[in-house]
């Protein structure tokens, strides 16, 4: 039902179609980021996610926005602060000239500083255009150089107990000055939803 409206109200705000619409919902954070729609009942205590990859002439954006059920635990809070503020790195630090490498490095110093473990880090963004995942990749490894007009994601995720996750995602393009956000900021604040 949640998916369903969801895709209803993005098509009505004038999207082209809803190609893409994933999510995940639980106990203080998800255990998958990709689940399709199920039958699963959210309530108090659950936290619920949706990555939607929508299509408008032609072109797909691709961000996700969390939303708790209920007064969210201080533990999920910060979490959801600490993604808020990797994206925000991501955000001062993307400019024509740099690297993807140096794109995850910047989102990676907040996430490691607030205990993230590499080990359940993986990419933290992608280019995006025609297709709703294109090069380049932000990953350690990626030394692609960031060019004025580039369409790119940041994607920061964060354990927050074993096993569950937060992620956060915003689109943005490439400038020689720095980055332009295209999607409407998330609040820093994780929305609530009275259950």
């Amino acid at each position: 039902e949640i998916f369903r409206q969801f895709k209803i109200d993005v098509l009505g705000r004038g999207a082209d179609d809803v190609a893409y619409l994933v999510g995940g919902a639980g106990r203080g954070g998800y255990e998958d980021i990709i689940s399709p729609p199920s039958d699963y009942v959210t309530k108090a205590g659950d936290v619920l996610m949706l990555d939607t990859g929508a299509l408008f002439d032609g072109y797909f954006c691709d961000f996700d926005r969390n939303f708790s059920f209920g007064p969210p635990t201080a533990e999920v809070q910060r979490a959801h602060e600490t993604l808020y503020q990797a994206t925000e790195a991501g955000l001062q630090t993307a400019r024509a000239g740099i690297t993807a490498a140096d794109l995850f490095e910047s989102m990676w110093r907040v996430l490691e500083k607030a205990g993230a473990s590499a080990s359940t880090t993986g990419r933290m963004g992608h280019g995006l255009g025609m297709q709703l995942t294109e090069w380049p990749s932000l990953i350690p490894t990626d030394q692609t150089i960031l060019r004025t007009g580039m369409v790119i994601t940041l994607e920061p995720a964060l354990e927050v107990g074993r096993g569950r996750f937060l992620v956060h995602e915003e689109d943005l393009v490439i400038r020689e000055s720095g980055a332009e956000l295209l999607t409407k900021r998330a609040s820093q604040t994780l929305p609530v939803i009275e259950p």
